[in-house]
């Protein structure tokens, strides 16, 4: 991480002047004990990876990014992994990263956090690794160690049963279309329509908690139509589709109002 970034990073989130090793300090003397065990680890799995960076690497500005998501982990946030918008990823590393945080996600929110916490957190502690380590793309050795820590844990949280699959979609700040994320999911969802006994195709918008009732019912049905025509254009019958809108009242993530939760901007398919 560049150190024009760290100096962003100083001013515009923690709103402190000299505040080199500030967050890694506060998170070595923190001991995690709200939130769940899924956020009790994953401040345990960014505390190793801000005291790595700092000590090993000597590199401050990682160093406290990961400490930073530590002490919100300890808080008891539920932190999403990297959006991968938010780095400088090389062309031939996006792809296969965009995917793997697909999987990561769908593992996530399919209930993951609460049934392997400690697997889960090492997985989205690994991923965070994996990408500030592509976007730096001078240590091969150390990519290739976050990677494929990543993968190993990975595999044992996708290994959970599937009991009512949920298929979702997350959606940019205020927007309704499909990102190539989302776009991955419908895939997916079109995918097993057609190799399943499946009556009917249930849709549901929502949004986070930042705007109006008002405006975010009319977001979330903009996001509910978007995901029909996708389906529809990828080959599900448009008969076979019923979709609704919730705006804000459903969160993914419950916030207080006024909140930008990313994992709240989605939209929800159910097989019935």
């Amino acid at each position: 991480m560049s150190f024009s970034r760290l100096a962003v990073f100083c001013v515009g989130v923690l709103g402190l002047s000299g505040c080199v090793g500030y967050d890694v300090d506060q998170l070595n003397g923190t001991e995690p004990s709200g939130g769940t065990p899924f956020t009790r680890q994953l401040a345990v799995e960014y505390r190793e990876l801000a005291n790595f960076e700092a000590t090993d690497e000597d590199d401050w500005a990682s160093a406290e990014l990961f400490a930073h998501r530590g002490l919100a982990a300890a808080n008891g946030d539920v932190l999403e992994p990297f959006f991968l918008s938010d780095f400088y990823i090389p062309a031939n590393g996006v792809a296969e990263l965009r995917e793997a945080r697909f999987r990561l996600v769908r593992a996530l929110v399919q209930g993951a956090r609460d049934t392997f916490p400690a697997e889960s957190a090492a997985a989205q502690a690994n991923f965070d690794c994996w990408v500030e380590q592509t976007e730096e793309n001078d240590q091969p050795e150390h990519i290739r160690a976050c990677r494929d820590e990543f993968y190993a844990a990975l595999a044992l949280i996708e290994e959970q049963p599937a009991s009512v699959p949920v298929y979702y979609i997350f959606f940019d700040f205020d927007q309704s279309l499909i990102t190539p994320e989302g776009q991955q999911v419908i895939n997916q969802i079109v995918n097993d329509y057609a190799t399943g006994a499946v009556g009917q195709v249930g849709v549901v918008g929502h949004t986070d908690r930042s705007g109006s009732v008002p405006y975010n019912e009319g977001l979330s049905q903009r996001r509910a139509s978007a995901v029909e025509q996708a389906l529809v254009s990828a080959g599900i019958p448009s008969a076979a589709i019923v979709a609704t809108y919730q705006g804000e009242s459903t969160p993914l993530v419950p916030t207080e109002d006024g909140v930008r939760e990313p994992s709240n901007r989605r939209a929800e398919v159910r097989f019935q």
